[in-house]
């Protein structure tokens, strides 16, 4: 607010906003950024952003392409052949879906970019988008911020983290457009399932809902990936995401894809186009190439890495009294909190005052997940030892 010439201008922030807050890991990680400014020294086992490199092939195209007069210009926002095929051979490699890369692939920049812009593409202010509970919190603030309205379904443990779909069919489904999924899941460490995917896709069809499977964590733990592309007619009625950020350790390079139908792909560029113009070629270039990474690569970077890492996590939920499904995947452990605790964040400002480690409250994810907390296995064996130590000392 200010004065010119005795009149008062105001300023104000659009409708839009009053509804929105700051993202919970932006606001607290301020926090633990001040603490440790003043000498607190708190481990973070909270957030999921990979802490190993990507292939030496891949940051060696990067450099050596870089170095070029010809690669600094503008690019497609369709992004680069090279790029679309090989996303398009990586999904026939390990999923066996083969996909046009010419018209059934866009590249994204990361899967929040993607977020806006197929809710932007499909979903028209007031429509009604379901949005699981627990669930990355982006599926539920993006539309908000776009004026749609969020109609939750139940995740729940008795049946192992899966949709419960003869509950949603009793729901008023006539105003839906979009249902989120999120498989293998996250915060939960729900492995995928053939089961439900079949059931997705049957029900996308059954009720003209577009199904989008976000799908970043396929490789972290799991021998056996799989897609929602994988059942027929998925690509009538579904778009799968998926991103390189977890499987090839580039969450800085914010590079993934989304794939469907060519129909799909031509409206959500024709939202995408009118926002960015397309990554750094030589990024480009590079992902292509992580792209071809050695199976060897990836059992070592995302199953033996991690799997080193998650039996000191485990320790660690033991140690704070928490019980978990020792079957989940993914780059995090799920545990449920003792009883005596009321909620999840009682117990982890308890761990961060006393012991000084960050780990997630599950009210983050929803009310289905306020007696959980989550431990990010994205650090090093030294640290979780490290905060497993000071936990023990404290508990």
């Amino acid at each position: 607010m200010s004065q010119t010439n005795n009149k008062q201008t105001i300023i104000t922030p659009a409708d839009r906003l009053l509804g929105a807050s700051e993202y919970y890991f932006s606001r607290k990680l301020k926090e633990i950024s001040k603490r440790n400014a003043q000498g607190e020294n708190i481990i973070s086992l909270a957030i999921g952003s990979p802490d190993m490199p990507p292939s030496k092939k891949t940051i060696d195209t990067l450099c050596e392409q870089a170095r070029r007069d010809d690669t600094h210009g503008y690019q497609p926002t369709v992004g680069i052949p090279e790029l679309r095929q090989a996303m398009a051979d990586w999904y026939k490699r390990f999923y066996n879906v083969d996909l046009n890369p010419a018209s059934e692939i866009q590249p994204l920049i990361g899967s929040k970019e993607g977020i806006l812009h197929v809710t932007l593409s499909f979903a028209n202010p007031g429509d009604e988008i379901l949005v699981p509970n627990p669930g990355y919190p982006t599926y539920t603030s993006l539309p908000k911020l776009l004026g749609c309205k969020i109609v939750y379904y139940d995740l729940k443990p008795e049946n192992d983290w899966q949709p419960d779909f003869q509950q949603i069919e009793q729901m008023d489904l006539s105003r839906v457009k979009m249902m989120w999924t999120n498989y293998p899941n996250m915060p939960t460490g729900a492995n995928a399932k053939m089961e439900t995917y079949y059931k997705l896709v049957a029900f996308a069809h059954k009720h003209s809902i577009l199904v989008v499977n976000d799908n970043p964590y396929s490789f972290i733990l799991n021998e056996k990936p799989i897609s929602l592309l994988q059942v027929e007619g998925a690509k009538e009625c579904c778009i799968e995401f998926n991103s390189m950020s977890k499987s090839h350790n580039m969450p800085g390079w914010r590079i993934g894809l989304l794939a469907t139908n060519a129909q799909f792909v031509e409206w959500i560029l024709k939202v995408k186009s009118n926002i960015d113009s397309g990554t750094f070629r030589p990024m480009q270039l590079a992902a292509a190439e992580a792209y071809n990474n050695e199976t060897a690569w990836h059992h070592h970077a995302n199953i033996e890495v991690y799997r080193s890492r998650r039996n000191i996590a485990e320790q660690i939920m033991t140690a704070i009294g928490c019980t978990f499904d020792p079957n989940q995947v993914g780059m995090f452990l799920w545990g449920h909190i003792p009883e005596k605790y009321k909620d999840a964040e009682e117990l982890t400002e308890r761990i961060l005052n006393e012991a000084h480690v960050f780990i997630t409250p599950g009210f983050i994810f929803g009310s289905n997940g306020e007696h959980y907390v989550r431990i990010s296995l994205c650090a090093k064996n030294d640290k979780l030892e490290d905060a497993l130590q000071r936990i023990k000392k404290n508990f």
